[in-house]
């Protein structure tokens, strides 16, 4: 809030965030942060002490819930090991959390799902900067994850056995320079094209907000030219 100028200082900060319920501040691990002025807050009668003490107790109800109070023999995670992370069925979970949260928001001539017994028999484009770099496919305060367990749409379609065409026609989400030529050969042969575009960290992240909406650099131009 201070930095978006609804308040002038920590301290009515503080105030501003306790009064509107927020409980829990990410500081940073800075030593002077917002919610070090609440006891000063208290001092002045900006805030109540029985306000405090609503806020506190959802924190500790869901550390409860959580376990973190009980002894280690409770916790039925102390019993887990690596062998868990990254399983099968953890990372058949997560497949099936991304199918689910697609989002279609037209499908002309029944185009999608495409049918993976067809997908031999046609020549497939896969163009665009985020269709092949595993390393612009994840968000602001997303984990780093292991590179073996990226599949970018390039990677997926080959593994079912597709014959694919790629290019990115710009090797980064900004796209400052922009292959035409490169892209209009790999469209040109293809039965299906499938245009990767986006933002990404590079472009957007918290406290580095766009303007627009509009696609970054070339890309709306590579869109075009891939539907043309």
């Amino acid at each position: 809030m201070l930095g978006h100028h609804y308040t002038h200082s920590f301290l009515e900060t503080a105030v501003a965030s306790v009064n509107a319920g927020c409980n829990l501040e990410l500081s940073y691990g800075l030593r002077n942060n917002v919610f070090m002025h609440i006891p000063q807050a208290l001092a002045m009668g900006n805030i109540t002490l029985q306000m405090l003490r609503d806020r506190v107790r959802p924190l500790f109800y869901t550390r409860m819930r959580l376990g973190e109070f009980d002894p280690p023999a409770m916790n039925p995670y102390n019993s887990l090991d690596l062998s868990v992370v990254q399983s099968p069925e953890h990372r058949n979970l997560s497949l099936e959390a991304a199918v689910k949260s697609f989002v279609l928001l037209k499908n002309m001539r029944d185009t999608l799902p495409l049918q993976a017994q067809d997908l031999p028999g046609q020549h497939l484009a896969v163009v665009g900067p985020f269709a092949d770099n595993p390393q612009v496919l994840f968000g602001d305060y997303a984990p780093v994850p292991e590179p073996q367990y990226i599949y970018t749409p390039r990677r997926g379609l080959e593994m079912l056995g597709a014959n694919v065409s790629f290019t990115a026609g710009c090797s980064e989400p900004q796209c400052q320079r922009y292959s035409q030529a490169e892209l209009l050969r790999v469209v040109g042969a293809a039965d299906v094209v499938l245009v990767c575009l986006g933002t990404g960290v590079d472009v957007e992240t918290e406290a580095k907000d766009r303007k627009d909406l509009s696609l970054p650099g070339h890309q709306l131009e590579l869109l075009q030219d891939a539907v043309q």
